[in-house]
Order: structure tokens, then C-alpha cells, then sequence
């Protein structure tokens, strides 16, 4: 047996950690089982760690009481029928291709800024103490900003006719969570953390904080200098068809897996009222509503967003816990927006939907590769590609 895969031998599933002192001490393990891999170890043969690494970790905040009224359906009793059309998933294994960047390394900053992961986590654990929902807003934001010229954190730059001032990113929130961060790793490792390694990392503590999984972030992307709100056109929005947004994901280097399983982020986070007033409201055109929406589902909704400024969960039984039961609401035809009940009646994903509502662990396992995925997509690495931000909110003067 080769050195590298003895080494990949060694790393295991790691169970939740008891105990904020287990967490610290299995963070270490792990950081001392990649101190050990050989420098020489094959580049692709780094791209599996992160399918061997996630972590499952439980939520350990302490959430403020919800104050709003979640949708009751006393007919959700799953029968035969659900099952229809189910696809068998396997939890990923090291034969999974993730296309990392070239460049990109877990012990980017092992030397140069140590602490980095410490002051990410203890940092967002300070932010959802005070707002639980910032974790869902996080994922959005990473989204947004990989979804436009790859993760380079362009969709940070704040200034006239950026991604960030359009129309499209209105509703984006997390900005000064990820300000936040990045002035203190300033003061510990100044001119050498880029803004886009922070929202990946970000974005993964987060989801990992709620209860989603964790997995290995690979740092060394660059933050892009280039910023253009009519870019954000391109983002998907909730009104497209999945042919559209197959179209998409696949230019991103994503596939419909992860098309299905990324939209399970849903399964925490809300939405604004004015993003689905006209499937409740006008969806014709002839002021009726979307006929595919549950009845009870349709009055609920219609009571809670009279108004386009309000709110609404977009996980409508359990929105305050990372599960699967987003795909078991499209099952009962209560996918808040457009796109995410088209999920369930398109031949090409709707398999789908029906296999991770009944296999909730691959959903878990999947979501944490299909992020990983996502964090890598077109990520600047080259020596005369970007830059590394001393303020997340406009490129270096100097």
C-alpha cells in the first residue's frame, strides 16, 4: 500500500463532539492527521479528504422562543404513494470527483494565520447567539457570490454599480457579520486572509452550527476586483424552470444532484412576502392563485403575506432545524417558492426530491459534498489572478 493512501486510511468519521473541550481536541486530531500527510501526497488525492471528513456536529445554541406561527398539516402521514418514483442514494464516497481549484490547499494557512478557523467560529457563534437566522443568510450570500465569476467574494464590494447594489441582492443579509470577521483576522494576520476564504469558511460554520453538516474547506482562493450589478441578472430567483436551472448549475460545473440538494438549504431561512404574493395573488394574471400549491398551505399563506414587506419561513413544518423535511413539504405540495415545487413535479429531479425525503442522512452527507462543490467553483488561485482584500468592501488602494 502507496504512503498516500495509508494516510487517507487513517482519517475516519469523526462522531459529535460532547463537549466544547471534545470539539477543541477533535479539531486538533484532525489538524494533526493533515500536518502528517506527506508533502508529496498527489494533489487529486487531496481533493477526497473532504468526503472523509464530515463531521456531524449538533446544534449548540441556545435559540430565542420562536415568535411566529409556523403551518400545521394534520394530513401529513406519509403513505406508498410518496415512494413513487424513488432513487436509491448511497452517503458519498472517496470515489466522488470534486473539482477542486488547482491551488487550493487545507494547510493554506497553517503557518501564515493559525488561528483562522478559532476566530471564524468563535466569532459567528457571537453573531447567532444574537440571530439565529444569520446561518441561513450566510449560505444565501455564498451562494449569490459564487454563483457570479466563482467565489471571489465580489459580491462584498459595496460601491455604485456593484453586484451587491443591484436589485437582485436586496434582500441579501450577512454583510457585517463577514466585516466583522475580517477586522479581527486583521489584526492577527494582517494582508493574508482573503474575504472569499472567510465567507466559505463562513458559510460552513454556520450551516454546521444549525445542525447541518460539516466538511473541509480548502483555502486559498483570491478576492476578484471586478463587481457588476447587471451580472446578478444571471442569479436564479425562484421564477425559473428547472430546464433553466439545470442550464445554470450545470455552467457552474454542478450537476442535478446538486441542483436538488442544494435547494435543500431551504430547509432553514425565510423568504420576503413580495417574492411569492403572485403565485398567492395573481398567478394567471386573472388574480387566481397557483393551482399546484396545497389548499391549507395557499390560506396560511395568504394571511401571513398581505404585505410584501413581511416575512415568511421558507421550511413551513420545521423551520428552525436543518432536516429533511423540506422535501417531504414538496411531497404535500408546499414548496414556498416556484422553483422549489417544480422540484417535485419535473421527471428529472423529482426522483430525487422522493429519496432524500426518505433518506434523510443522504441528504446530510450530500449537502456537505455538493457545498464543498459549490465552494470551489471558478475560484481565483493564479499569481496574477486577484487579490487578498484588506476590506471586504472595496479592492486595495495600493
Amino acid at each position: 500500500m502507496s504512503n498516500n493512501l495509508r494516510y487517507i486510511n487513517q482519517i475516519k468519521l469523526v462522531n459529535t463532539p460532547s463537549s466544547e473541550a471534545d470539539r477543541n481536541q477533535q479539531s486538533s486530531l484532525l489538524c494533526i492527521d493533515i500536518h502528517h500527510i506527506p508533502s508529496i501526497m498527489n494533489p487529486i488525492v487531496s481533493m477526497l479528504f473532504v468526503l472523509l471528513v464530515v463531521v456531524q456536529l449538533s446544534p449548540t445554541l441556545s435559540y430565542p422562543a420562536d415568535d411566529h406561527h409556523h403551518y400545521n398539516d394534520d394530513n401529513n402521514d406519509e403513505s406508498p404513494e410518496h415512494w413513487k418514483g424513488a432513487t436509491p442514494l448511497t452517503i458519498p464516497t472517496i470515489s466522488e470527483n470534486l473539482p477542486f481549484g488547482d491551488f487550493l490547499s487545507f494547510s493554506h494557512y497553517h503557518r501564515s494565520c493559525p488561528d483562522l478557523e478559532h476566530i471564524i467560529n468563535e466569532k459567528l457563534r457571537q453573531w447567532l447567539k444574537q440571530d439565529y437566522s444569520i446561518a441561513a443568510s450566510l449560505m444565501r450570500l455564498h451562494f449569490h457570490d459564487c454563483a457570479i465569476r466563482g467565489c471571489d467574494a465580489s459580491i462584498l464590494l459595496n460601491h455604485e454599480g456593484s453586484e451587491r447594489s443591484a436589485l437582485a441582492s436586496k434582500t441579501l443579509r450577512g454583510f457585517e457579520v463577514i466585516d466583522d470577521i475580517k477586522a479581527e483576522v486583521e489584526k492577527r494576520c494582517p494582508k493574508v486572509v482573503s474575504c472569499a476564504d472567510i465567507l466559505t469558511a463562513a458559510t460552513r460554520d454556520a450551516t454546521a452550527m444549525v445542525g447541518g453538516p460539516y466538511w473541509m474547506v480548502p483555502y486559498g482562493r483570491k478576492d476578484g476586483r471586478v463587481s457588476i450589478a447587471k451580472e446578478t441578472e444571471g442569479v436564479p430567483m425562484g421564477h425559473e424552470n428547472i430546464t433553466a436551472l439545470v442550464e445554470f448549475f450545470q455552467s457552474q460545473g454542478l450537476n442535478v444532484l446538486d441542483l436538488v440538494v442544494l435547494s435543500g438549504a431551504h430547509t432553514v431561512g425565510r423568504a420576503s412576502c413580495a417574492s411569492i404574493q403572485n403565485r398567492l395573488f395573481n398567478f394567471d394574471g386573472h388574480g387566481n392563485s397557483d393551482p399546484s400549491l396545497n389548499d391549507k398551505y395557499l390560506n396560511f399563506l395568504k394571511r401571513k403575506c398581505r404585505w410584501g414587506s413581511d416575512y415568511v419561513d421558507l421550511d413551513a413544518t420545521t423551520p428552525k432545524t436543518f432536516d429533511a423535511a423540506y422535501y417531504s413539504n414538496l411531497q404535500r405540495d408546499m414548496g414556498l417558492l416556484k422553483t422549489d415545487q417544480l422540484l417535485y413535479s419535473d421527471t428529472r429531479t423529482s426522483p430525487l426530491v422522493t429519496a432524500l425525503a426518505h433518506q434523510p442522512q443522504v441528504f446530510y452527507h450530500q449537502f456537505g459534498v455538493s457545498m464543498a462543490k459549490l465552494g470551489n467553483v471558478q475560484v481565483l488561485t493564479g499569481q496574477d489572478e486577484g487579490e487578498i482584500r484588506t476590506n471586504c468592501n472595496s479592492v486595495n488602494s495600493y
